[in-house]
């Protein structure tokens, strides 16, 4: 019974039993990323998913913080750097000293974190510019594996990072339009899956998500209350907005490199924000299947392709990015996520 669902769902998810060879090399990269996601689909119905979580690293409760006003930002921002100090001792203490190093350095002053939480993985709320008095706020939603241990950039290009994406985006709203004051929140809100596990393809982790970010919503707008608020989800944090759409006081919500919002439709996600998608020409995210399919009582995958012409968004140009480079300065991607940010139609050119 078990196998002859995993058959009609690979059949579904257009993946060959194994006959023929495919015509070209980026048809069989293809298949393979399809035959990776069903083997990651069969895992996630077919194993057991009640493993042991491994011990982590001490830290603190979060900080006490009464609710977010445009007058206790201060306030907030000092509590959390109080306590990621603190989170940073204990970790040094216990031996972990890359993590502590990684902590000190989101305590430096000139950091803004409205909410931190350093135990497991951890979680993280940073804000990049005057959330009182800015007119645009972009809400940055990570995908699968996001946490504090990778927050910051140590090696490499910054970008790839979430603390380091919004820093980028942050400086291509200045550089757009150095007269309108914009924030950027880097909202590490939730548990973000692993790339390669049961998780990362169902919604599950969405749902709970999505409740916290639209409670994360209305705090942006009890701190100000002129702000236009966008929300950009990268892979699945598109996800994450995705379930979090329906009525949110949004101006815009951006899915990029999104595996699918889980509807047919734009409309079905009852959004009063306007519903942008966009993906890069190398985003392998273009390979996988759009579908969604019933395994023993789970549903994996998240239905069609967002950037097909039938699901109704508006689309923008991402030009010729990998999936983990939209943020990458002087790309066409990024540019286009400031320019929706910021009100202004996207340049849908390559």
């Amino acid at each position: 019974m078990v196998m002859r669902q995993v058959r009609h769902v690979s059949r579904a998810m257009g993946v060959s039993d194994g006959s023929g060879a495919g015509k070209n090399s980026r048809r069989l990269g293809g298949m393979l990323r399809r035959g990776l996601y069903v083997s990651t689909v069969i895992t996630a119905v077919v194993v057991p998913t009640s493993a042991l979580a491994h011990a982590g690293v001490p830290a603190p409760p979060p900080a006490r913080h009464a609710p977010t006003t445009a007058e206790n930002l201060t306030d907030r921002y000092q509590a959390s750097r109080v306590n990621i100090t603190e989170a940073a001792r204990m970790a040094k203490e216990h031996g972990s000293s890359e993590r502590a190093e990684r902590l000190q350095a989101m305590a430096a002053p000139t950091r803004q974190f409205l909410a931190f939480d350093g135990r497991g993985s951890g979680r993280a709320v940073e804000v990049l510019g005057n959330l009182a008095t800015a007119q645009r706020i972009a809400v940055l939603v990570p995908g699968a594996d996001t946490r504090l241990d990778t927050y910051d950039p140590r090696n490499g290009r910054p970008d790839k990072t979430l603390g380091g994406a919004a820093a980028e985006l942050h400086s291509e709203l200045n550089r757009q339009a150095p007269r309108i004051p914009a924030a950027v929140v880097a909202w590490l809100g939730y548990d973000t899956p692993n790339t390669i596990s049961p998780e990362v393809v169902t919604s599950g982790r969405a749902t709970s998500a999505a409740r916290e970010l639209r409670a994360f919503v209305d705090t942006l707008h009890r701190a100000n209350r002129i702000a236009a608020v966008s929300l950009l989800g990268h892979s699945y944090g598109s996800v994450v907005c995705a379930q979090a759409a329906s009525g949110l006081a949004a101006a815009d919500i951006v899915l990029y490199g999104c595996p699918g919002a889980g509807v047919e439709h734009a409309a079905d996600l009852r959004a009063r924000a306007r519903i942008w998608a966009g993906r890069g020409s190398s985003d392998w995210v273009a390979d996988i299947p759009h579908v969604q399919a019933n395994l023993l009582g789970t549903t994996v995958g998240f239905g069609p392709d967002p950037v097909s012409a039938n699901f109704g968004a508006r689309l923008f140009t991402a030009g010729d990015v990998s999936h983990s480079d939209y943020h990458k300065p002087g790309s066409l991607a990024l540019t286009n996520l400031a320019r929706i940010t910021l009100g202004k139609d996207p340049l849908n050119h390559d």
